[in-house]
């Protein structure tokens, strides 16, 4: 039997339930194994695992379930530990249903927890469901039980006109992502983001930050990756991988508001980053890579992981307050000449002109 294995989210990985299923799924046939997201691939990573759960390609879940099915797999796996059961059924739910065809999938949802459960979200594969539910000691949840509990009560409802979209498993006072940047803060576990034009203008049961909607700009709600919470809960011993960097010239990137997509950046010298949650997430992957960051940041933290580290030779910048989007926009263009990438001769040149652009703004300056 060929079996693929779509391993979603840091914290199925970080509790060890990711390698414990991938050992149980080797008794059933070859199992094969990618992830499905992107904050995984810390914790995946930090496991050793990089070698076993394919990390090589920026997938969304559902992309990587219909990918196995594509290369006719004969049941798909899909693996995770929401927040709460209701979180992980939502998520379940979603990916399932923006598949391409009908794969043969079942989701493993917050295995070793109470509400922990086995869900078949299609039929034909419900008698190796049923066994590994036994082996893992998870309830069966049916996909009817799950529509019910997620569609008895839509705050979407009266919002038939506008683009509503409901965020379930939702806690009072936890951030909401939208697209890796955080857009307001819930107030109540009733949660959803209202859009017209293209804009989102409302977040029911919450408050929206004005910032994080600037920096957002247009979307298209309906297929945007919404997050909430933190981003990684737990705290783990971060692992750094050695530098595969040989070249005579020294490689600086600029990431500006885009945490989620900073692997692709694992092989250059340095990073300036821009936004306080942007240091904060990329300053903890590129330990992983041992790349110092430079962070220009102005205070307005949200704090979207537990814990953060950063590499040696790191340097972070607080400004006064909303000054780091103009700093930010005076280094991208004065010393990046509008390019992402650059090669330089010299780190120390580059970070001395650096320093003299932020100066007129600096706040504190932080090693």
């Amino acid at each position: 039997m060929n079996i693929g294995l779509v391993v979603h989210g840091p914290e199925i990985v970080d509790s060890g339930y990711a390698q414990r299923i991938m050992d149980l799924l080797n008794n059933y046939g070859d199992v094969r194994a990618r992830l499905g997201g992107t904050m995984g691939r810390t914790a995946v990573i930090d496991a050793n695992l990089e070698d076993i759960i394919d990390i090589s390609h920026k997938l969304l879940p559902s992309q990587s379930v219909s990918l196995f099915n594509q290369e006719k797999s004969d049941v798909i796996f899909l693996i995770n530990f929401g927040k709460s059961s209701i979180t992980g059924h939502a998520f379940g739910y979603k990916v399932y249903h923006n598949c391409q065809g009908k794969p043969p999938l079942i989701q493993i949802e917050r295995p070793g927890d109470v509400d922990g459960s086995v869900v078949v979200w299609n039929d034909d594969i419900y008698g190796i469901a049923e066994e590994i539910s036994k082996e893992l000691g998870l309830k069966m949840v049916s996909p009817k039980q799950i529509e019910k509990q997620l569609f008895k009560e839509d705050p979407c409802f009266k919002y038939s006109s506008s683009i509503c979209r409901r965020i379930t498993g939702v806690s009072p006072n936890e951030n909401i992502f939208v697209n890796g940047i955080v857009i307001g803060k819930s107030t109540s576990s009733e949660v959803a983001i209202v859009a017209e034009n293209g804009l989102i203008t409302q977040l029911i049961g919450g408050n929206l930050k004005q910032h994080g909607l600037e920096k957002l700009g247009m979307l298209d709600l309906e297929n945007a990756i919404v997050k909430t919470g933190l981003l990684r809960k737990s705290k783990v011993s971060p692992r750094v991988l050695e530098s595969k960097k040989s070249n005579s010239k020294y490689v600086v990137s600029y990431l500006n508001h885009a945490a989620d997509d900073i692997y692709r950046l694992k092989n250059v010298d340095m990073v300036v980053t821009v936004g306080d949650d942007t240091t904060l997430v990329a300053a903890d992957i590129l330990y992983r890579f041992n790349i110092p960051i430079i962070g220009i940041t102005d205070g307005d933290l949200d704090k979207v992981v537990e814990d953060g580290v950063k590499a040696d030779g790191s340097l972070i910048v607080e400004l006064e307050q909303g000054c780091d989007d103009l700093v930010g926009e005076k280094i991208f263009f004065e010393l990046f000449n509008g390019r992402e990438t650059i090669e330089i001769e010299n780190l120390e040149n580059f970070k001395n002109k650096l320093l003299q652009i932020i100066l007129p703004y600096k706040h504190t300056l932080l090693q």
